[in-house]
Parts: C-alpha cells; structure tokens; sequence
C-alpha cells in the first residue's frame, strides 16, 4: 500500500461535568491522503505557512514512522476541512490522529490501536479529544503516573440529538486555560465528581433528567464564559427552544446543546439577528472514529 485517504471526525470535549477526561464524536469531518514518496515532506491543502514539517498532521506521521522505524517521507493532501479551526471541536486532533493512523496503516499496521492511541496522546498532550478521534462514540480517558492513556468508549443513545453552535470568533486555548483559577473549593470538586461519574452511563441510557443534571458544571464553565461574546444570550435561546443542556465544547468557542428534539432551525432562526455570527448546526455521533475511506 502506497496511499490512503483517511478520514476524522470532529470532537466535542469536557461535555460540562468531564472536564478534560470527556469526550464525544460528532459527524463533521476532516479528510487527508497520505502517500509515500522517496523523500521529503510535500504538503497540499493549506495555507503556506502550516505547508512544512511543523504540520502536525506531519508530526504524527513520522512519530510513527520513528517508532517502527521506517522512512517518514511523504505527500500529504487535505481534502476536506469540514472540523473548523480554533473553534472547541478538536481541528488539532484531527490532524494528529489522521497522521499517525496513516502511518501505521501504510506500513503494515505494527502498532497496536493502544499504542497508536500513546503517540496521539502525547503530540496532543491530553487524551479527551484524541480517544474519540481514533475510536468515534464517547469516550472517558485517563493517564496514569506515567502518563499512558487508557479510554474506555460507551454508545451514545439515539434519543440525544447534538447541536453544535459555532460563532465567527476564536477562544485561544491558553487563554480558556489562563482563566481558570489555581485552587477549587471541595464541595466544587465533589459537585463534578459526583455528576462525571454518571456521565458516561447518562449518554449510554439517553435519560434527559439525568443529562440535564450530569451535564452541569463549576470547575470551567463559569470561569471561560466571560471570553464568549453574547453567550447569555445564545445560552437562554437554546434553552427557550427545548435544549436540556447547555455547554462550553472543549475549550470553546463552540457551544454543544443536548436536547430530545431536533432544534436546530428553530435556534437558527431565534439567533440570526444576533451578533457575532452565531450559526446551529444539528450533528450525529461519529461511531467509527478515524477509518480509511475510497
């Protein structure tokens, strides 16, 4: 095998309570080719300045390819962005995962998916949005004192309906991170301990009084929020068009409601007129994760 069209889905992380151990696929997509060449690095899709080896589509290439130790040089194409960029839905993932499943399936699949998994955590730095990329569903990770990754995916329930809300403005991740404060109050902790331990099983069952509590939060949602521009305002829309919950994805700007029913145009509609470009977009789960495609 020469080359290969491989395809990532977008990811949602923290999902309120889950705060950087939590994670959804969603059907919104990034597609790259990937092909063998004698030498070099030739990048094909984006703006010049991320057309090198600092891509990090390439990163995870050759993080691979070091460790099987075969020769990383390599066309890479991207067809499609459809996962936007700096919006929360995990456009960095994508690359990465994309990269590294490349590599390993190119030349003969030596790695295991755990292993694959290992090197994506460690380009990223955290597991949340790297575990749904690779194996789609929700996923809760963890790393141990060595900093391995474990993940353990669950089935989403039908009965959910995801709606993303993307705006025309970025959220830095330093900056979503800078706004967190050094200490948090026990009862805090223990309020999203309590509710991340149901997560997992609340999307499995599609309860929506039980995602209505597990899905609230007060380690970084409060804290982030001032960084997004007239989120009260889309907040209280969403709710007033049957969304049951309401959260920060990952590191923003993107919004992700849960809600029983379809409410995407119905939203739309109640946010058109409002500033900052605010535009809902109803996905499903992305079961598969990261998968060749023709």
């Amino acid at each position: 095998m020469n080359k290969i069209k491989v395809r990532v889905p977008a990811t949602s992380a923290n999902l309120g309570s889950g705060f950087d151990c939590c994670g959804i696929a969603l059907e919104l997509y990034n597609v790259f080719e990937y092909e063998k060449i004698p030498k070099g690095v030739i990048i094909i899709g984006c703006e010049d300045e991320y057309a090198n080896e600092n891509n990090l589509a390439y990163v995870a290439y050759k993080a691979v390819c070091d460790k099987i130790g075969v020769n990383p040089s390599v066309k890479i194409t991207i067809l499609d962005t459809g996962v936007p960029v700096s919006r929360g839905l995990g456009s960095s993932a994508t690359l990465i995962c994309s990269g590294a499943y490349a590599a390993n399936k190119l030349h003969g699949c030596p790695l295991s998916k755990e292993e694959v998994f290992e090197i994506c955590t460690e380009l990223e730095g955290h597991p949340d949005n790297v575990a749904p990329a690779l194996f789609g569903a929700f996923c809760t990770s963890v790393t141990d004192m060595h900093n391995n990754p474990y993940t353990v995916r669950t089935h989403v329930s039908k009965r959910i309906h995801f709606t993303v809300l993307i705006p025309d403005f970025e959220v830095k991740t330093q900056d979503a991170r800078a706004a967190l404060p050094q200490m948090v109050k026990r009862e805090d902790a223990v309020y999203n301990m309590s509710r991340v331990a149901l997560l997992a099983s609340a999307f499995k069952s599609g309860d929506p009084e039980l995602l209505r509590i597990v899905t609230k939060d007060r380690l970084h949602q409060r804290y982030r929020k001032p960084l997004f521009k007239n989120i009260e305002d889309v907040e209280n829309a969403a709710y007033e068009c049957g969304a049951i919950s309401f959260m920060i994805s990952g590191a923003g700007s993107t919004c992700l409601c849960l809600s029983t029913k379809s409410i995407e145009n119905k939203l739309n509609e109640k946010i058109k007129n409002m500033p900052n470009g605010w535009v809902a977009k109803e996905l499903k789960i992305s079961k598969y994760g990261t998968k060749e495609v023709e």
